[in-house]
């Protein structure tokens, strides 16, 4: 199945809410959440404060068009197009306004697990660091 973005139903809960394109629910996908917001103007909330302790899930923010401020525990950071913000720690606080309209996140979430478990050859990886040990 392939569909665009722009194309895929949409759901609006508040009137001032950013276009929210319900990825995961309109393909049916089971093993992790993904959905997509597009700000209509600058200023606009993309991501809602808040925190995965509850859920105990990861996330990953990929900003595809535009550029977004991330609030991540009080720290903002200016991200723009073809940057991941990577959340793997659920109590972290995280929320993200759009600095432009047409802003597009990319959220992307599943639950923690105790370790990363690859379905490509493990050698792939050999030498190859994590953001954690560059840290």
């Amino acid at each position: 199945m392939i569909a665009r973005i722009a194309d895929l139903p949409r759901i609006v809960d508040e009137p001032d809410d950013p276009d929210w394109f319900p990825i995961q629910h309109y393909f049916g996908l089971t093993a992790f959440g993904v959905n997509a917001y597009v700000a209509r103007e600058a200023g606009q909330g993309l991501i809602g404060d808040h925190d995965e302790a509850g859920s105990d899930q990861e996330e990953v923010y990929v900003v595809t068009a535009g550029c977004a401020r991330f609030t991540i525990d009080g720290v903002e950071h200016d991200v723009d197009a073809g940057h991941v913000v990577a959340l793997a720690d659920p109590a972290t606080r995280r929320a993200a306004v759009a600095l432009e309209p047409g802003t597009t996140i990319l959220a992307v979430g599943g639950a923690k697990r105790e370790r990363f478990e690859s379905s490509w050859q493990s050698h792939h990886f050999d030498g190859v660091p994590q953001a954690r040990e560059e840290q």
